[in-house]
């Protein structure tokens, strides 16, 4: 019995290698761009680009949304400190010993009534 072997060359590796440098030599000069099948997959490649280019967009604009969060809570706090802060100068204007000092200190002739005041009936 005789075996058949089929003798198999090994890869040349110089072809290999004029491959690799006829691929860059096409990326470099834009002829790959241009081959069919390069051109077949073109819808897909501006697909991409397009989600790409919407990525980085709505990444830019959630930047700018939490940079405006954080100024909107700073100036929330600063307000609610401000509010804070008139209403305890109110409540001390509005005390009754302190609206007498302030109408005789104005010099309106206004007298705090020493009567208490009667209630009116239906």
């Amino acid at each position: 019995m005789q075996q058949n072997h089929e003798h198999i060359d090994p890869v040349n590796p110089v072809s290999e290698k004029r491959k690799k440098k006829l691929r860059i030599r096409e990326l470099i000069d834009g002829t790959i761009l241009v081959r069919e099948n390069m051109i077949r997959q073109l819808p897909y490649v501006l697909f991409l680009t397009m989600l790409g280019v919407i990525y980085i967009g709505n990444r830019f604009h959630a930047e700018k949304m939490v940079r405006q969060i954080n100024d909107l809570k700073i100036e929330v706090s600063n307000l609610r400190s401000e509010q804070i802060t008139i209403t305890s100068e109110l409540m001390n204007i509005s005390r009754p010993s302190e609206v007498a000092s302030l109408v005789e200190s104005k010099g309106l002739g206004l007298k705090e009534s020493l009567e208490p005041p009667k209630k009116l009936k239906r």
